[in-house]
């Protein structure tokens, strides 16, 4: 009598367990990337009145089973749907990252300062020093740096700093290609007299831009051009080498009697810059045909050999300039009604070697495989650092700890330190989604009327059990 309400009552505890499961479930239900859980049974010891026994072919006889009775319920687990996905919700925030992985059993590595946990939560955002953290705890979220080359190294994950003195500029770049296109009109006047001037612009070393103003005049040979270097003047339009105070280039006369312009004081011979050459036309077509010079004969390009000028000493010269390689080819000698289209652009027709002045962070952007890149207002593109994510050999062992996050066990295995690639196993990164609840309110309802059935049924136990008593004591009146 007495072990069917000891059982009823571990009836009632375990399901009450259960209730509790699924009201935190439930309370749960809108709570980023939770995964809800559930209960497991499992009985509690039997009392064995009778052992079995063997039966006995001679006699004739029979073996029989063990006579048990069982003397109730208990929690045997409460496992964790950690597989199960959660549903995706657009936030458009660029820092909110939802992990996409087959098992949904990659996470993101985060730090207390202390520890390192492990969370499915993807709601980031850049703190005042710069680091990506959880919006909720402030934890730092990890990954790989990124040497001075740009290559991500994949060794103990560390706070990622996405904004910091380093990362809001981007280097310059010296201008190393140019190339020069469009029409230049045989009955062009000024081609003619004077000369059409064509200009090209440049950055240096350190992102100071120049021009370079080109002569180009016509011979007494049709489809013959001279091209020769009239200037470079700087972003104020002053010319870089050394003039008088009436504006005048200050020269002298070179060893073989060339004329040499003054750089910062110091002699230059202008052809060492840029030889005076020959652009030559097709005649029948209009087409180019070659550009020369005494040391570059019928090519298409010429060399505007700016290193002549950087000095060793930085206190003359702050910037280095790059030799700019100036292609031709995409000159036209056609009628245009005697106007003249043709222009220098600096970048070959790919826009490479262009050179930049330096940029300005504009942007950052996360990409599917977890690398963030910084965006320049220069036109670069810079990696910036990677996102890593942990993986366990048995994710269900982890250990909830609150704040959407977990904690290694001895049964999930141990974080490496290192950490894996997102797209390891086929996963990526969704940018401006969150990853939703995976609790199913339907199961869970179903859920609560089981165990209140559950619990209803143990009750019903104790008090018949109560009435059985009640029933004994009153045999004798």
């Amino acid at each position: 009598m007495m072990r069917s309400l000891y059982s009823a009552v571990s009836g009632l505890k375990t399901h009450q367990t259960r209730m509790d499961v699924i009201g935190n479930n439930i309370a749960n239900v809108n709570t980023e990337a939770f995964k809800a859980s559930s209960v497991r049974f499992s009985e509690i010891m039997y009392q064995t009145t009778s052992g079995a026994s063997a039966g006995n072919g001679a006699a004739g006889t029979g073996g029989k089973n063990a006579k048990q009775i069982g003397l109730g319920v208990k929690s045997g687990a409460t496992a964790v749907n950690i597989t199960g996905a959660g549903s995706a919700e657009t936030t458009g925030n660029p820092f909110d990252l939802r992990l996409n992985d087959k098992n949904a059993t990659n996470f993101f590595v985060v730090s207390d300062g202390t520890n390192r946990l492990f969370t499915r939560a993807g709601d980031f955002y850049v703190d005042g020093n710069g680091y990506l953290c959880m919006s909720s705890t402030g934890y730092t979220l990890q990954g790989w740096q990124v040497d001075a080359k740009g290559t991500v190294i994949k060794d103990t994950v560390s706070s990622l700093q996405v904004m910091s003195s380093a990362t809001k500029t981007s280097a310059p770049e010296a201008t190393t290609k140019a190339y020069v296109s469009g029409v230049l009109d045989k009955n062009d006047a000024q081609a003619a007299d004077t000369g059409r001037i064509i200009t090209i612009g440049f950055f240096d070393d350190l992102g100071y831009n120049y021009t370079a103003k080109f002569g180009i005049k016509k011979t007494n040979t049709d489809g013959t051009y001279d091209v020769t270097l009239k200037d470079i003047v700087d972003s104020k339009g002053n010319s870089i080498f050394d003039v008088d105070k009436d504006g005048n280039f200050i020269t002298s006369q070179g060893p073989n009697g060339q004329t040499m312009y003054s750089y910062k004081g110091r002699a230059v011979d202008p052809q060492t810059i840029f030889e005076d050459a020959s652009l030559v036309f097709d005649q029948s077509e209009g087409t180019f045909t070659s550009i020369s010079s005494a040391n570059s004969p019928a090519a298409k390009t010429i060399n505007l050999n700016l290193s002549v000028l950087n000095t060793q000493d930085a206190s003359i010269n702050g910037s280095n300039f790059s030799n700019i390689e100036v292609d031709f080819s995409k000159s036209m000698n056609y009628n245009n009604n005697g106007t003249s289209t043709i222009g220098g652009m600096n970048g070959d027709l790919q826009g490479d070697g262009k050179g930049k002045a330096l940029g300005a962070l504009t942007g950052i952007t996360v990409s599917d495989d977890g690398k963030i890149y910084g965006s320049y207002d220069n036109g670069n593109t810079v990696l910036l650092c990677q996102i890593a994510v942990a993986q366990f050999a048995n994710a269900s062992g982890l250990e909830k700890i609150g704040d959407n996050c977990y904690q290694s066990t001895l049964n999930s295995g141990e974080f490496d330190g290192i950490g894996v690639e997102i797209s390891a196993d086929g996963g990526s990164i969704s940018s401006g989604e969150l990853e939703m609840s995976n609790v199913d309110l339907s199961s869970q309802f179903t859920d609560m009327i089981v165990t209140q059935r559950g619990f209803q049924a143990n009750s019903r136990v104790i008090t018949t059990s109560d009435t059985l008593l009640e029933e004994l004591i009153n045999l004798k009146r």
